[in-house]
């Protein structure tokens, strides 16, 4: 196990008192013992390997998240380097096109025990400092991380069985009725994409650069799917000639599901979880498209009688659990009928949780958009035509993420992510 809490004599530092830890402070503090639990999972001889051929080994991750915060926040509370090397070592992920995989070897890599020690000052002398950071600062920090909770299981379920610590308790899906699979006619309106700058600015929100600035955009009528498209549907897709989907694989003439910690057989009332390509050939076979960002909008918080428009698909309330499959309750998906509690207005379902839901939508920056001075590589760099949005949240989304305007993307045609689609109709 590499938890990183208990520090040697030899790595103490002097920065006077520490300042009491704000309740944000105190939500990052959370985050790291998160992600330290994920990195508990990986056994030692696996932090070498690179389980998606087109990110970072996984020793990369395990000091990415420490150096991320350090460059982050030392460099705003003005605190000087203490291993300068680490810090460009662990900065950047990668995002190559498909096909063209990092070229380092194992041997470019430090040992495990020196990124734990690294990671351990690294949080010693940020938690000292914290109480003096700006929110906005903190709020990058802390979500940056959440993120990564969630890329970083895309990674852990492509590592071998073998190689993981598997958890005691892993729950059982829960017993669901059968989808009856209907489109379901949702009228002309206007939805909000984005958020107010100035709300965010007077009331302490937080939202990533390209979730500025918000507007209105009209959106006419249309009718989409009830649910997810199922692992039982994309089935007849597959015997007609299309390619199965990156977490299907068979044995002995039975198709099955490539789970976390176990495979089992396809679960057929699941959502399918493919590429954007797969999910627009999918639909085109149906005589269907995928929809765009606005229309996923205006069905996921549009209203009836033109009320304003909701936080969540199911109202108002908070993230409750009850309403999806996210915020890590589950490590796979449930079937598409398990959570009618998160219906929208117009009844349709899991637009939140169980998988991220593909849009027609090329990832590009809303009008007023304003890269932050502090991360500027942050949506910028994306903003080149190959990558699409996506919207909803996966089982390992954090409830922190599922605000309306928060925006999520990916390449067309990288197959590890939680994400499935629905198909629209004019």
């Amino acid at each position: 196990m590499y938890r990183v809490n208990h520090l040697s004599e030899s790595m103490q530092v002097n920065l006077g008192s520490a300042t009491t830890a704000t309740p944000l402070a105190q939500k990052v503090a959370q985050a790291r013992a998160g992600t330290d639990v994920l990195f508990d999972l990986v056994r030692p001889e696996a932090f070498y390997q690179r389980p998606v051929p087109e990110r970072h080994r996984i020793i990369f991750y395990f000091g990415h998240l420490e150096a991320f915060d350090w460059n982050l926040i030392g460099q705003a509370a003005g605190v000087p380097s203490f291993h300068p090397g680490f810090d460009r070592l662990f900065a950047f992920g990668i995002d190559p096109k498909s096909g063209q995989s990092p070229q380092d070897e194992r041997a470019d890599w430090p040992e495990i025990a020196e990124v734990q020690q690294y990671n351990a000052r690294v949080r010693q002398i940020l938690e000292a400092v914290s109480g003096r950071i700006p929110e906005q600062i903190l709020s990058v920090a802390l979500e940056h991380r959440l993120l990564h909770a969630e890329t970083f299981a895309y990674l852990l379920h492509q590592l071998p069985i073998t190689e993981k610590h598997c958890p005691l308790v892993v729950s059982p899906s829960p017993p669901s009725p059968p989808p009856l699979h209907s489109m379901i006619e949702v009228p002309a309106g206007t939805v909000t994409l984005g958020q107010s700058r100035e709300q965010a600015d007077s009331h302490d929100l937080f939202g990533w650069d390209n979730e500025f600035d918000s507007h209105a955009v009209s959106v006419e009528a249309f009718a989409m799917r009830k649910y997810k498209v199922t692992n039982g549907e994309y089935l007849k897709f597959v015997q007609a000639g299309a390619k199965p989907p990156h977490f299907w694989t068979r044995h002995g003439g039975q198709w099955y599901w490539r789970g976390m910690w176990e495979e089992i057989p396809l679960p057929l009332d699941w959502p399918v979880y493919v590429t954007h390509e797969e999910a627009r050939a999918f639909a085109g076979w149906r005589g269907k498209r995928l929809p765009t960002e606005t229309e996923f909008h205006r069905a996921a918080y549009g209203t009836l009688h033109g009320e304003e428009e909701r936080t969540y698909p199911w109202g108002d309330d908070q993230p409750d659990r009850r309403r999806g499959n996210f915020d890590s309750q589950r490590w796979d998906p449930v079937s598409v009928t398990a959570t009618p509690l998160g219906d929208s207005a117009f009844g349709i379902s899991q637009l939140v949780g169980n998988g991220w839901e593909w849009t027609s939508t090329v990832f590009q920056p809303f009008p007023g958009f304003r890269p932050y001075p502090f991360y500027p590589g942050y949506s910028a760099p994306f903003f080149d035509g190959e990558h699409y949005v996506l919207k909803g949240a996966s089982p390992r989304t954090d409830a922190r993420l599922l605000r309306r305007s928060f925006r999520n993307w990916f390449r067309p045609s990288f197959p590890y992510v939680y994400a499935g689609f629905r198909c629209v109709e004019v």
